[in-house]
């Protein structure tokens, strides 16, 4: 744990503590011995090279969720901060703390901002974003917590009046059974004074939303191979990177998008990090990400089946992404 990083108002609670290269062998173990479909985790992505690269997809014609998501809270966040008068943001999957912007300034300018709490599982950007904002709201205390929000959430500081934000459909990331395990574990954690702001990409045209993921710049490709240049950096392994091609498909059965590598060869990869050999058969493919995609009635479904209670629920004017409102329910 580092007590300051820049100034003494900023504090940096590292839960990986270096430890994050063992998780990561264990899990790609897991993954890549599945049967019949391989999988690796989404949060390899986020490497410093996968974040630049995912701030370059939010910038894409394609790529309506950041926009769709920065309407909403550019016009929601003062009635937001009015309705919750949140003294602290807790932003799950912060990054750069561009998804809010918007909650920030309005929780300054009503005069309450004593505390922002990014969780992250990549220190840099955090690090960056935390001197940045200090510079920008004076008085500003910022107290990071890099580890993983499946697991190390037990360790954020107590607070008081918290507006936990879960912003940029990354909700979609877990299976349904994940999501009510994770949100309820967040229910768990919140006081009755606390409210979570959660953001959820809605169903709509399959070509609007494969277009989303499988964009004409091959930006997403990039991306997506990234995971497969993770494993190879922290693993030892040997992907020949460029001979997996980016798929990206919209399940209606799931309700969800699927990102997948498809290997071009009759290959077999050696992980010396994590102990095995992966053969791959032209044409086998690595389930990388699922998106899944909601309806309002099953955003208010699974916050129920997790201990929460939807107070609100705003639409951008499209009606393609929702940003939801919610309480601990009463018992």
């Amino acid at each position: 744990m580092t007590d300051a990083l820049a100034e003494p108002r900023i504090r940096i609670d590292d839960r990986l503590n270096g430890s994050a290269g063992d998780e990561i062998a264990v899990e790609v173990r897991d993954g890549l011995s599945r049967s019949p479909l391989r999988e690796l985790p989404p949060k390899l992505f986020y490497d410093a090279y996968g974040s630049e690269l995912f701030d370059r997809i939010t910038q894409l014609p394609e790529y309506y969720p950041t926009r769709c998501e920065r309407s909403i809270l550019n016009r929601r966040a003062p009635e937001v901060v009015s309705t919750t008068r949140a003294e602290e943001l807790v932003e799950l999957g912060s990054g750069s703390a561009s998804k809010t912007r918007a909650l920030l300034f309005a929780m300054a300018g009503s005069g309450r901002l004593r505390r922002y709490v990014p969780v992250d599982v990549s220190a840099e950007p955090v690090e960056r974003c935390a001197d940045e904002l200090c510079k920008t709201y004076p008085g500003l205390e910022v107290h990071a917590l890099i580890g993983d929000f499946h697991r190390d959430l037990e360790h954020l500081p107590d607070g008081n009046r918290r507006l936990f934000a879960f912003l940029g459909g990354t909700i979609g990331n877990l299976f349904p059974h994940e999501r009510v395990e994770f949100l309820g574990g967040l229910a768990e954690l919140m006081d009755p004074d606390d409210r979570l702001l959660l953001g959820t990409d809605l169903v709509k045209e399959v070509d609007v939303l494969e277009a989303a993921y499988d964009d004409a710049d091959g930006v997403t490709a990039e991306f997506n191979r990234n995971a497969l240049r993770v494993v190879n950096r922290e693993l030892g392994a040997d992907f020949q990177i460029e001979r997996f091609e980016h798929r990206a498909f919209f399940d209606p059965d799931e309700a969800w998008i699927e990102m997948r590598l498809r290997s071009l060869d009759d290959v077999v990869v050696n992980v010396p990090g994590a102990g095995i050999e992966v053969p791959f058969d032209a044409g086998d493919e690595i389930r990388t990400e699922i998106s899944a995609k909601f309806t309002p009635d099953r955003v208010d479904g699974e916050l129920a089946a997790s201990g929460l209670a939807l107070d609100e629920l705003w639409t951008d004017d499209e009606d393609r992404f929702a940003v939801s409102l919610s309480s601990v329910a009463s018992p």
